[in-house]
């Protein structure tokens, strides 16, 4: 995708960190922004900064765990802008500790957002892309945790990892289509995912949890800290690279190259050690 003017971006996740960033540099390509959060106020700030570049903006509160939710989205967007070319489902939380020790709430919280947040994305916009015959391009947020296991983040990893499948499974069924799919796996960004538990439901354990200062670089486990923290406004502009080169894979950060070569070579070794495939 190389034609941004006058064209249409949905980013849910949309009025800070990533996505707001993300937002901003299609902003300045002459795209009309749709912007969805789960925060009203930061959606209320968000809205006039993209105004002020020059962009026709939407704001838009949204749940991307309700799947009701993506769907009004998506009529609010064709109502308002007439379709969609670029699909930036980006909204994401995190819950740290041992699998064992994880709470069903913290797994249904987390694969409400993180799993279920861009499935209802594609299943609320991308038939409608399809439809409209424009082409376009859909960016799914996983994470260096979707490609690699993390210590003290099994929860997180599972999701993520489900997240690099359905971009890797859209990637190729849209190819057809004219529409092109990104994977997003970075390792650290300096946004507000250590303080995700703000927006977490009551219901699903929110409330009574100590919630780190927005905008820090904390790291999310207790692991020793592993690569570079990035800005968002530099991995919004890799974003951008990607969706005009069709890239599927966006990967931040090279130090995380040999740690995914590490995995893939133990997958590989495993041929060798088992006699029903080593030929023994």
């Amino acid at each position: 995708m190389d034609d941004f003017q006058g064209k249409v971006a949905v980013i849910t996740g949309g009025a800070s960190g990533l996505g707001f960033a993300t937002a901003k540099v299609l902003a300045k390509e002459g795209m009309r922004i749709v912007i969805a959060d789960i925060e009203q106020g930061a959606l209320d700030r968000a809205v006039p900064e993209l105004q002020a570049l020059g962009a026709e903006v939407l704001g838009v509160r949204t749940d991307v765990g309700v799947r009701e939710d993506l769907v009004r989205l998506a009529d609010a967007t064709w109502e308002r802008f007439g379709g969609c070319h670029i699909l930036f489902n980006n909204a994401g939380v995190a819950v740290e500790g041992p699998i064992q020790e994880m709470t069903h709430q913290d797994w249904e919280w987390s694969m409400r957002v993180n799993l279920w947040g861009p499935i209802h994305g594609v299943e609320a916009f991308v038939p409608r892309m399809i439809a409209q015959d424009e082409g376009g391009h859909v960016i799914n947020t996983a994470s260096f945790a979707g490609l690699v296991a993390n210590d003290g983040l099994g929860v997180y990893c599972v999701t993520k990892y489900g997240v690099v499948a359905l971009s890797e499974c859209l990637y190729r069924d849209l190819r057809p289509h004219n529409i092109g799919v990104s994977v997003l796996c970075p390792m650290r960004v300096l946004t507000n995912i250590d303080a995700s538990a703000r927006n977490r439901p009551a219901e699903l354990g929110g409330g009574d949890v100590p919630i780190p200062e927005p905008n820090s670089s904390t790291q999310l486990s207790g692991a020793p800290l592993v690569g570079n923290t990035l800005q968002a406004d530099d991995v919004a502009g890799m974003v951008l690279d990607a969706v005009k080169n069709r890239r599927l894979y966006i990967l931040t950060h090279p130090e995380s190259r040999g740690f995914v070569q590490s995995r893939f070579r133990r997958i590989d070794r495993t041929y060798d050690d088992q006699p029903w495939t080593s030929g023994g």
